[in-house]
């Protein structure tokens, strides 16, 4: 339905370009670098993360309610250094244009513990985002084995139930798949990557395949030109997104669009 795709330094050592001595000895030519300026986060203060939280266009690490690192799907590289040094070594697979699910690009996914799995782009999308990022549980354990939380935006998880964050959201917000004890839902939790918006990180993403119809959401109380709307008509609304088994989440994953009419 969808692309599901979804080492340690000194204890006060700042890692420049968010690389560490281990990552920077792998062969990283199929990780795509789309940023100038990489994380750029002390060991010490990276073992204190103890969430990291998805959203809509990069992952936040979490200790409490402070924010350690924030890091855009623009800039991969940083992406995987940093779960590489909190979570440890992950599998690696090779993927080829498509093997991923419709419109995908070639690159390299990365999965740490059955939890996380990072699809690194060998070369960006058009719109701009060098990863795709899928949470597959509600936590995973990190190198030192302590639990690290893994949540959406406003906490969500996987295993959680929605069945009111369903009822509440718009039509826009959510697709129905299959019917009955068969139906499964689509759920934006956060929109994201603005094609009217390519110079502040938020664009469209192209890289995921779609499936239903979708519109846009724009600027709340705001309304489209007829112009604008048949655009966005076509390109959806795309940020961060929970898929359901029934109601209970069983992925969270970003870019993720909803109702786009485009093939690709």
């Amino acid at each position: 339905m969808l692309a599901f795709t979804a080492a340690t330094v000194g204890a006060d050592a700042t890692v420049s370009g968010g690389v560490t001595p281990a990552a920077a000895a792998e062969d990283r030519s199929d990780v795509a670098v789309t940023d100038a300026a990489s994380a750029q986060v002390t060991s010490r203060a990276l073992r204190r993360v103890d969430t990291i939280e998805l959203g809509a266009e990069g992952l936040v690490f979490r200790d409490d309610d402070d924010a350690v690192a924030d890091v855009s799907m623009r800039d991969a590289r940083s992406t995987v250094d940093l779960l590489n040094r909190l979570l440890g070594t992950p599998s690696r697979t090779q993927t080829a244009v498509g093997d991923g699910g419709a419109c995908f690009p070639s690159g390299t996914t990365y999965t740490w513990g059955g939890a996380v799995r990072v699809a690194a782009l060998r070369t960006p999308t058009s719109v701009g985002n060098a990863v795709e990022i899928r949470v597959l549980k509600d936590s995973v354990r990190s190198r030192t084995g302590d639990r690290v939380e893994l949540t959406g935006p406003d906490g969500v998880q996987v295993g959680d139930d929605v069945e009111d964050e369903l009822r509440a959201a718009p039509d826009a917000d959510k697709v129905a798949f299959g019917s009955g004890d068969a139906r499964a839902w689509q759920l934006l939790l956060q929109p994201g990557w603005d094609p009217a918006d390519t110079t502040s990180g938020r664009t469209s993403d192209s890289t995921a395949a779609p499936t239903e119809p979708r519109t846009e959401r724009g600027t709340p109380g705001s309304r489209p030109t007829d112009a604008a709307a048949a655009d966005e008509d076509e390109q959806g609304t795309n940020g961060v997104s929970a898929l359901t088994n029934g109601t209970e989440v069983t992925v969270i994953g970003s870019p993720m669009p909803v109702h786009t009419r485009r093939s690709c």
